[in-house]
């Protein structure tokens, strides 16, 4: 009898990355760097290889991602053999914090994450600079990293666009604009480049649309370093799309531990981590995960973490 080999599917969990940057910063003690250590090794045990955790952004931005609470649970973890931990650099001061924290090679090993929209309005609101202005930044950072050996990963937010506040349009990019993107961080360097649906602005039918139009015309080049991060308020529709991303031929997603999340710009929660997992699952896909840790993960971290800052926010502002 001839078994077949269960095809591959990476999952990196991106809960401490983009949780944290949305808790405020009276519930920080709550979302402690130990639990955010424990979150972690939870993570680990269940057997994620992939787990985005900090953000080198200003901590006016994100309170959870001072530099004092990333050095901290740095040490704590320190490196560990076979997991790829991800820190998220926007511009040349976070880099600089990158290696001043000791995030490199010769340090905790992590890897670098590279990101901007695709959509300028966007980019604006969330970096506060222009498309131009990080991606020539990022050029310089980028060369100076592969020098070092850090590897690099890169994300190409609004992929599907994005919904401008004051008119409510969705600007798109275009396929060919996408590509070029693509192209621009794999020259770069990067290993793996993530599309995101920050808003959630695509069904199942745009989703399928926007990715055939960019693998139509790489003719299949590097769809096996591709990525898709959805966000959606339903994470069930945001699992729908990752079912079309996986028709396609992706095989990299991100997810999150009960679907929180989600861009400081004001974009809503992500698919779930147990969700993605179950659905991967029933699939017949191989994921290296534990299914039932995972769903006992999610469970700890949504009465012990979500619910609990959840309440203080609410009676706070009663």
């Amino acid at each position: 009898m001839i078994t077949r080999r269960r095809e591959r599917v990476t999952v990196t969990d991106v809960t401490l990355r983009e949780y944290g940057q949305n808790v405020p910063s009276n519930q920080l003690h709550i979302f402690s760097p130990e639990i955010r250590s424990e979150i972690v090794s939870g993570l680990i045990r269940a057997g994620f290889t992939h787990i985005e955790i900090f953000s080198c952004v200003h901590p006016k931005v994100a309170p959870a991602m001072h530099r004092s609470a990333l050095e901290r649970i740095a040490n704590e973890l320190g490196r560990v053999d076979g997991v790829n931990f991800i820190t998220l650099v926007p511009n040349r001061i976070g880099y600089e914090n990158f290696l001043d924290m000791g995030l490199g090679p010769n340090g905790f090993n992590h890897t670098l994450g590279a990101f901007f929209s695709a959509v300028e309005a966007h980019h604006i609101a969330n970096i506060g600079k222009h498309l131009e202005e990080t991606i020539e930044a990022y050029k310089s950072i980028l060369k100076d990293a592969v020098s070092r050996n850090i590897r690099i990963v890169g994300y190409i937010s609004a992929a599907f666009g994005y919904i401008e506040p004051e008119k409510g349009r969705i600007l798109k990019p275009d396929p060919e604009s996408l590509s070029d993107y693509l192209n621009l961080y794999f020259d770069l360097g990067a290993e793996t480049v993530t599309l995101s649906d920050l808003q959630g602005v695509a069904g199942e039918t745009e989703t399928r649309d926007v990715l055939e139009g960019i693998l139509e015309r790489r003719k299949g080049k590097d769809l096996e370093k591709l990525g898709y991060h959805p966000h959606h308020l339903d994470g069930e529709k945001a699992l729908a799309n990752s079912k079309v991303a996986l028709n396609l031929g992706i095989r990299r997603f991100d997810a999150s531990l009960g679907g929180t999340g989600g861009c400081v710009t004001g974009a809503p929660g992500n698919q779930p981590t147990e969700g993605l997992v179950h659905l991967l699952n029933e699939l017949g896909m191989e994921t290296g995960l534990n299914e039932s840790e995972v769903f006992s993960l999610a469970e700890r971290v949504q009465k012990n973490l979500y619910n609990r800052i959840s309440w203080a926010v609410e009676t706070l502002l009663k």
